[in-house]
């Protein structure tokens, strides 16, 4: 039967055995240490008896701290491998997606450099190329997708240097003040990574961008402080 196991699987049993190995000779310092207290329990002195006693409790205690201790690293040690496992797959095609942009972007400029009026008095066969690259973009676009890249356009939005890369500023006292203004290409993201920064336009000279969005968040703000 062909082995469907996973490398992480063989690595939790690592973990696993390494754990039994530790119980196991915890296991046998207590036998160890069970067994003196049989061999004085002969003894008709109370001290002798007490004193082994108190060193056997101070051994379990101890014991019983170290187990705890490992027992706790271990199950960190689980969640962050299987959180790292679970990265490495979903950023695994980060670097091919990022190489797909570029023959996504140069299917975009071909089909945005054909006029709509000459599409509709052109030829069929160059109606059949022009469709025939459009179907591919979306494929491709499609393909991203099922990968975990998704394409946002963030115009409109407040200017995050994280997601957006500003290329210019447009003075326009009209719109939010470092807000994005134009969107000159659209940005993409895998998972909650920024695969491709979106490249912008950034308004300047205009209100705040909280004052144009949250209005009614600044006034209630504001009566808040009144009322105290």
């Amino acid at each position: 039967m062909p082995n469907n196991r996973r490398p992480e699987d063989e690595f939790f049993d690592d973990i696993e055995t390494e754990e039994a190995l530790k119980e196991e000779r915890e296991q046998a310092e207590l036998d160890a240490a069970e067994t003196e207290v049989d061999s004085t329990a002969d003894s008709n002195d109370p001290a002798q008896i007490l004193s082994v006693l108190d060193k056997l409790k101070s051994e379990n205690e101890e014991m019983k701290d170290r187990t705890l201790r490992t027992i706790a690293e271990m199950d960190n040690l689980r969640k962050r491998t299987a959180r790292e496992i679970t990265d490495a797959r979903s950023y695994a095609v980060a670097n091919f997606a990022r190489d797909l942009l570029g023959v996504g972007d140069n299917l975009q400029r071909a089909i945005q450099a054909v006029p709509v009026e000459k599409r509709e008095s052109g030829s069929e066969e160059f109606k059949a190329l022009i469709e025939g690259v459009e179907l591919t973009e979306r494929e491709l676009l499609k393909a991203l997708t099922n990968a975990g890249v998704n394409k946002f356009n963030p115009e409109g939005e407040k200017f995050d240097p994280n997601f957006h890369q500003a290329m210019f500023e447009l003075p326009d006292p009209n719109v939010p003040n470092n807000s994005v203004a134009q969107v000159v290409q659209e940005g993409y993201k895998i998972g909650d990574r920024v695969l491709r920064p979106a490249m912008v336009g950034v308004a300047k000279g205009g209100p705040k961008f909280e004052d144009v969005v949250n209005p009614d968040q600044d006034s209630a703000e504001e009566a808040d402080t009144i009322d105290e």
